[in-house]
């Protein structure tokens, strides 16, 4: 709390906005124990591009559908449930990892469903809490602290878990990851209970605000700056930590990749979420879109040890420089489209359908890549092409006119 204060001055933070940060911060300290090492878990028993990319293929395809079901239900139950739902599929995820084991690469796209299916409640839930718990002068900071919170998580998860995995002898060290990601899911159900009931109401308007980008231009602006979002993220979330562990055969390689990003990424949110304010969103957007796009050739060719280091640090100063005003952007434009208080939900759950058919398009990509040519010489093009995905986010962002008073 004092923390809070001190980093906030005058400003009010409310109990519910404390207990999401909360959540949040334990979810990303799960998911950096554990979702990093999940790839590689796969890795080790495969061996092949093509498994993980159906694995990830899975998980995107699957991930949009469960936002479309989970807002109409967050539409006829409390907010929060489904929030646990979330939290309860994702536990049954790492369980079905952990019962698999060795044969984890035989139930690839039901992993990936479960998973999918998890992440989908979740983070519904998730951003429409964040959507209605924060205000305009909140949001960024809002951003910024939990951005904050999940580089903490990134810098304690991996190397944790690499120091477990890589102490224990073959891959018994997976087993306790997984159960530690289990535990602290289980933490964030209970602080759950601590948060406010939002019971819903209201119809399900999923269509109207799909075709209300035909009226809205800042609405078509913003999700076709999500297509572009998704475009790297689908492949660069998971081939990155391959790369680490190919040249190096290390699960510690890989936690000191996480710590170094994590680390940086830090300090880079705690600047960011301070010094970047309305008038400045548009370039800082822009300024971290190139510094991405930047770091993709360091990885491309001629990869080393020492360059995916560097790559590390690159993306965790770029990603805070970009997701900062991005995120308190879009939130901005869906606060001032029509019928945003009654349609929050419907606004969330298109935003999530178009980041991930950029998504889908980027792993279906890397499948097609890596099946029909060698791999080693067709992937430097094929990230070099989707990498540069964040940084067209600000070709669209630049046109989007909010009207500040509302704002």
């Amino acid at each position: 709390m004092s923390m809070l204060k001190k980093w906030t001055g005058d400003m009010e933070i409310n109990k519910d906005l404390r207990f999401l940060l909360l959540i949040g911060g334990l979810y990303s300290i799960s998911v950096g124990l554990s979702n990093t090492f999940v790839n590689i878990f796969l890795w080790k028993q495969s061996g092949k591009f093509l498994d993980i990319g159906i694995y990830n293929l899975s998980v995107v395809v699957i991930q949009p559908l469960t936002f479309i079901f989970a807002g109409r239900l967050a539409k006829k139950v409390d907010r929060i449930i489904v929030l646990r739902l979330g939290v309860i599929f994702l536990s049954m995820f790492y369980l079905s990892v952990l019962f698999a084991g060795g044969r984890a690469t035989d139930f690839l796209m039901v992993l990936g469903g479960l998973l999918g299916i998890g992440y989908g409640f979740y983070w519904l839930a998730f951003n429409v809490l964040t959507f209605e718990i924060t205000e305009p002068e909140t949001r960024d900071f809002f951003n910024g602290f939990m951005g904050l919170l999940s580089s903490f998580g990134g810098m304690v998860g991996p190397i944790l878990a690499g120091f477990i995995i890589s102490r224990l002898e073959k891959s018994s060290g997976y087993p306790i990851v997984f159960g530690l990601s289990l535990f602290l899911f289980s933490v964030a159900v209970f602080l759950s209970f601590s948060i406010k009931r939002r019971p819903a109401h209201g119809k399900y308007f999923f269509p109207a605000i799909l075709k209300e980008r035909k009226k809205n231009v800042n609405w078509r602006l913003i999700t076709n700056a999500h297509i572009f979002q998704g475009l790297r993220e689908g492949t660069f979330m998971f081939v990155i930590s391959i790369f680490v562990f190919i040249k190096t055969g290390s699960e510690m390689a890989i936690g000191n990749f996480g710590l170094l990003n994590a680390a940086v990424s830090f300090v880079a949110y705690l600047i960011a979420s301070r010094f970047i304010k309305k008038p400045m969103r548009k370039k800082a957007i822009l300024i971290g879109g190139l510094l991405l796009y930047a770091g993709v050739f360091l990885i491309t060719f001629d990869v080393t040890y020492g360059k995916l280091l560097l790559y590390a640090a690159t993306i965790a100063l770029a990603y805070p420089i970009l997701l900062v005003p991005y995120v308190s952007l879009t939130y901005d434009v869906i606060g001032q489209s029509w019928n945003a208080a009654e349609m929050r939900i419907e606004y969330i759950v298109v935003r999530e359908v178009f980041i991930h058919t950029g998504r889908i398009i980027s792993i279906a990509g890397f499948i097609f890549s890596v099946s029909f040519f060698n791999p080693s010489q067709s992937l430097p093009i094929f990230l070099m092409i989707v990498g540069i995905g964040h940084t067209c986010i600000y070709l669209f962002v630049r046109k989007i006119n909010l009207d500040e008073k509302a704002a």
